[in-house]
């Protein structure tokens, strides 16, 4: 975890403390979650100056080998889950390229943070770890981010919400430009995902910010 986000998570510190007793409590019963320990706070290794886009999921995949501690990310080496397929089909049609893998990381290296609003779950059993304290920390993290760059009225950050979980975040995110939409689950992405469009309109909002767009597909070189 990067130094800024120590300090920004500290009034959180107990509440993560109790999760990894749960956590703890949920292995010697033999109950394996993901991602790896090493991995649950990925998110969180963008500094917190550095983040110009905030994408916000619900929870890591639930199938093992997939989460990796980025919403919605997978390995490289892993095949698409449904939910990034859709991904990558609004993506190209958007902007008309998508990337080669599953691995977003390179978006976390433009200024991209894909944060999770519960970092951990249950494998095989989706949604597990929600009201178990994680969103008590996610949510201090973001109102945080919020604070750190709506600074003196100077707006520098876009927020992705995708889905209900997640659109419900749009009052903390007050003073962000806020780009909503269904989620993009095979289950909802036809109900207003699919022509959202929402990596044009990120970049144009960052642009507008006078920051630099994201090369999204890393076709850009």
């Amino acid at each position: 975890m990067d130094p800024s986000w120590a300090r920004a998570l500290q009034p959180a510190e107990g509440a993560i403390r109790e999760i990894g007793d749960f956590l703890r409590e949920q292995a010697s019963e033999g109950k394996r979650y993901l991602p790896a320990p090493s991995r649950i706070f990925r998110a969180f290794q963008i500094p917190m100056e550095k983040v110009k886009v905030l994408i916000v999921g619900q929870d890591p995949y639930p199938t093992p080998g997939d989460a990796v501690g980025l919403a919605f990310s997978v390995d490289g080496k892993s095949k698409l889950p449904p939910t990034l397929r859709d991904i990558y089909e609004e993506m190209e049609s958007d902007i008309g390229a998508c990337p080669k893998s599953g691995d977003l990381s390179f978006w976390t290296e433009q200024g991209v943070m894909l944060l999770n609003r519960c970092l951990t779950v249950e494998a095989g059993i989706p949604h597990s770890h929600q009201g178990k304290g994680w969103e008590q920390v996610t949510d201090l993290a973001i109102r945080a981010l919020v604070k750190e760059k709506t600074r003196e009225g100077k707006v520098k950050l876009v927020a992705i919400l995708w889905g209900r979980d997640a659109r419900s975040l749009a009052p903390e995110l007050r003073g962000a430009a806020l780009i909503e939409s269904a989620h993009p689950s095979p289950l909802s992405a036809y109900r207003g995902f699919f022509g959202s469009r929402p990596f044009s309109r990120a970049n144009r909002a960052l642009e507008e910010m006078g920051l630099k767009p994201v090369d999204w597909s890393g076709n850009l070189g």
